[in-house]
């Protein structure tokens, strides 16, 4: 009987890289437009990278199956 392999959000795939612990990685939000009005400290925190949050992270595995 043939097993059949899932499909990985490949958009998803795109935004986010994997931690050696096996966290998600994401960018900030908020740093491609309106960036006159925001501070420095702002624009320079935004640049971090950030991990997905516990309520989001078993939709993100679903949608990295492999990962």
């Amino acid at each position: 009987m043939a097993k059949f392999k899932l499909k990985t959000n490949k958009s998803f795939a795109k935004r986010v890289r994997l931690s050696k612990s096996g966290k998600i990685k994401r960018r900030s939000a908020g740093k491609h437009h309106i960036l006159t009005k925001k501070s420095a400290d702002r624009k320079r925190r935004l640049r971090r990278m950030k991990y997905i949050s516990g309520v989001d992270l078993r939709t993100a595995k679903l949608m990295l199956p492999y990962g």
